[in-house]
């Protein structure tokens, strides 16, 4: 072993130079740290995995980023988990080492045996490998520019049937939620591949269509109060989304109803529809097929019956698993009785009727149950949870008036709060909206533009996609009387007044953008401030910020 380890390494003489790789060169926010899983989508933590790239790559130390080992296309590397650290084997070559890196500059890399949509995984960037502390098993991580991120994510989010407008809302619906996820399950990357944050499958499952609306929004996202949102989306919200606050609970806390926010509240598809938000209303709006944007979706409207036998019998199953995440009161433990139910009764519902509490009664106690998705998980039929918690339970009952059958009948699929991906193809193919009015549908108050950065001592760089090449520059706690930028390669002075105590100013750029994808240089400043660039279909003054005095430009070509 002694003197394998001695060739291995001997490399770094041969090629003892910084790697060169784009996800080396890029900035800390364009790269995704991706958490790879298995087949089944499920286990993140592994033992063994072979991987091997399609053009010539190299097996770089995650610190320094030199080269230890160069390897050939098609080779096999075979990395497993060891108490004392990775064994990394490369043919007759073997090394045990810590947290690497293997970069592939004119390639993909790929898992042995890995498939997605069932052909070979491959990816873009680079695999990193991250040892838990405990020795207990390894990470497969994906380093990816998030534009090549996006290029595997919003393919298998979204239908590409749906057209380029809705492709182009998922895209940036999807950027903010890599860039802002509302929860990060592991140190080690910032999400994983699976529905667990959003599918991502890699290179092999890019689609053309696809591709263009991550090249046509690049560098966008959705903003709501000069920060990016949150942008959760679902499937199907059944023709009418929910608030934030009634779907789901504090990350810490646990509290439920989450605080509100402002940018996710219900949303009905139609002015005219009214809140769905008693019993009435429910069994009616969930009971009819009324049109709406979310019509074509295969769960607009759905269906679900049991035996009692039958619910019993998940019951006792599901409130066991389901206690365990604190909004099931009291708690049903393994071996405690259930006894018959007596009855099902909504105790509150949503804006939109998403149940957001309940009441199972049995002859040997009353359980109450909050929370859309553990309420879902709870009413199983064949193993599988309910597609939605816009749900109206209704009980058939013998002679003696106890309970033979029970039917839930309710309209969508997933959690119903934030963007609709089948109304989003419905405005994008039968309305013919632009993906920015989708966005701002589903998105209350909103606006679209770069990524807020901070601007001090070092230039920022921005590139950004103007779909109608108008735009305006937003500063946030400016002091200076100037801002000097290059905007598409010419350099511009604007004068920004006399506001001392100014907090937010606008200045329009529009006649020095184009119509499609820009580049923006904001050049060092000697006191700090933030600042990014939105884009407008026309430019109208905000009603709080002031607007950059008497702007003026001087153009410079560099």
């Amino acid at each position: 072993m002694g003197i394998k380890i001695v060739r291995f390494l001997v490399s770094v003489l041969m090629f003892g130079i910084l790697a060169v790789n784009p996800v080396f060169s890029a900035g800390v926010s364009d790269v995704v740290r991706v958490g790879i899983t298995d087949n089944k989508f499920q286990n993140v933590l592994r033992q063994q995995v072979v991987v091997y790239s399609t053009a010539d790559c190299d097996i770089c130390d995650k610190a320094s980023r030199q080269i230890l080992l160069h390897v050939p296309a098609e080779t096999n590397i075979t990395v497993s988990n060891l108490l004392s650290g990775m064994e990394v084997i490369v043919g007759e070559q073997s090394a045990t080492l810590r947290d690497f890196v293997i970069v592939c500059p004119e390639g993909l890399m790929g898992v042995r045996d890995l498939k997605r949509k069932g052909i070979q995984a491959l990816y873009h960037g680079a695999f990193e490998f991250v040892q838990k502390p405990d020795h207990k098993g390894f990470y497969l991580v994906n380093l990816v520019e998030i534009q090549d991120y996006l290029k595997g994510v919003v393919p298998n989010e979204m239908p590409v049937r749906f057209g380029l407008e809705a492709l182009k809302a998922q895209t940036v619906a999807a950027r903010n939620y890599v860039l802002s996820p509302r929860t990060q399950a592991y140190e080690e990357f910032d999400v994983v591949d699976s529905v667990a944050s959003q599918v991502y499958f890699g290179a092999n499952t890019e689609d053309d269509v696809a591709t263009r609306a991550v090249m046509e929004t690049e560098g966008i996202l959705a903003l709501y109060d000069n920060e990016p949102i949150l942008t959760l989306y679902s499937s199907t919200a059944g023709g009418y989304t929910e608030s934030y606050s009634n779907a789901f609970s504090d990350n810490k806390t646990k509290a439920f109803p989450a605080a509100p926010r402002p940018y996710l509240t219900a949303v009905p598809d139609k002015e005219e529809f009214e809140p769905v938000d008693t019993e009435e209303k429910a069994k009616e709006f969930y009971g009819s097929k009324i049109p709406s944007y979310d019509v074509e979706s295969p769960y607009y409207r759905w269906q679900k019956t049991w035996a009692v036998g039958e619910l019993e019998n998940v019951l006792k199953q599901t409130l066991v698993s389901q206690s365990k995440t604190g909004f099931v009161y009291p708690a049903f433990k393994q071996g405690d009785e259930l006894g018959k139910i007596r009855d099902i009764k909504v105790m509150k519902r949503g804006i939109s009727g998403k149940i957001m509490e309940l009441e199972i009664m049995t002859t040997k106690g009353c359980y109450r149950i909050s929370k859309e998705l553990v309420i879902r998980r709870v009413f199983q039929k064949d193993g599988i949870s309910l597609p939605s918690a816009n749900v109206v339970f209704e009980k058939a009952v013998d002679g003696y008036g106890n309970i033979t059958d029970v039917t839930a009948y309710g309209g969508g699929f997933g959690h119903g709060v934030g963007m609709s991906q089948f109304g989003a193809g419905y405005m994008a193919t039968k309305l013919n909206q632009p993906y920015y009015n989708i966005l701002r549908h589903y998105y209350k108050g909103i606006s679209l533009g770069t990524k807020p950065v901070d601007v001090y001592m070092e230039e920022v760089e921005q590139t950004f996609w103007a779909p109608i090449g108008r735009g305006k520059i937003v500063t946030l706690g400016h002091l200076g009387s100037v801002i000097d930028v290059m905007i598409n390669g010419k350099k511009h002075t604007f004068n920004m007044g006399r506001g001392l105590f100014r907090k937010e100013a606008d200045i329009d750029i529009s006649r020095f953008i184009e119509d499609g994808k820009n580049t923006i240089v904001f050049y060092p400043s000697i006191m700090p401030y933030k600042v990014y660039v939105e884009i407008v279909e026309k430019y109208v003054e905000r009603e709080k910020p002031e607007k950059a005095e008497n702007i003026e430009s001087t153009e410079e070509e560099e």
